[in-house]
């Protein structure tokens, strides 16, 4: 069940969004060579409890606040101390926070030091790809018209292969709701996108295939099935009858909580 958010509902997401993009702008300029995955996670907890939030993700039992996924590794990677980030790695943080019951989900790939052409244009092209799929919901489209946007930019233009396993989701009121917003074009369900829907949209786009396999030794760490690398790029999108508006954007105007 599809459920609509109200104004007031609608409001306290935004404040959940506005902090975790706050968060975003005070680890991102401090992943660098030398630190590890646990270090990131934990200063995400830190600033999660300084502000009155907790991690979503606790909810859903990850050992984790945020997933922390590098290079091959696609999504849902487990912070550890002995995961050590190297130049030239690409770092895919999701995070989500739950404030006052509210529900925020955002993801953004870290590019360190001297990465390479190829792998610099997989994250461009998939920042195009979100992009491409948030300028498509709007209401009265049809969750299709997101997928088949970032479809088309990830594979039609770039011969990119888009994870059809996992995909985007509903958000707000829990980590997980519907309806499913999957990448590329699909058979499932197709409802129409109507105001008061608030929809985490987030390409999953690899260089090489896009069959994925759980990696050896993790419950969690969904890795590429030929070890090329992934990227992966998401957004909490709120939908109104006239526009739909980007609740995660980094550059959001409001009192950022870092001022």
């Amino acid at each position: 069940m599809i459920r609509l958010k109200n104004e007031e509902q609608i409001n306290g997401i935004r404040k959940s969004c506005h902090l975790l993009a706050d968060l975003f702008n005070e680890i991102i300029p401090k992943i660098k060579p030398g630190v590890s995955t646990k270090e990131i996670d934990d200063w995400c907890v830190n600033f999660a409890k300084k502000f009155g939030a907790t991690p979503a993700w606790y909810e859903e039992d990850f050992p984790g606040c945020a997933c922390i996924s590098i290079n091959n590794q696609v999504i849902h990677g487990v912070p550890s101390k002995k995961r050590i980030v190297k130049d030239g790695d690409i770092i895919s943080l999701d995070i989500g926070l739950n404030l006052k019951g509210y529900i925020s989900d955002s993801t953004h790939t870290v590019l360190v030091g001297n990465v390479k052409p190829a792998h610099q244009k997989l994250c461009r092209v998939t920042r195009e790809c979100l992009l491409a799929g948030i300028d498509a919901c709007k209401a009265g489209n049809r969750i299709s018209d997101i997928s088949n946007a970032v479809y088309d930019i990830a594979y039609n233009q770039n011969k990119y292969g888009v994870v059809y396993e996992y995909c985007g989701h509903g958000v707000g009121l829990e980590v997980h709701e519907d309806p499913s917003v999957c990448n590329c074009p699909s058979t499932g369900p197709n409802p129409r996108i109507q105001a008061g829907m608030v929809l985490a949209i987030e390409p999953m786009i690899n260089e090489g295939t896009a069959d994925v396999d759980i990696e050896e030794g993790s419950d969690w760490t969904v890795v590429t099935a030929d070890g090329s690398w992934s990227c992966h790029e998401e957004h909490t999108v709120a939908v109104f009858k006239d526009h739909t508006e980007v609740l995660t954007d980094l550059d959001y105007n409001g009192n950022s909580c870092l001022k």
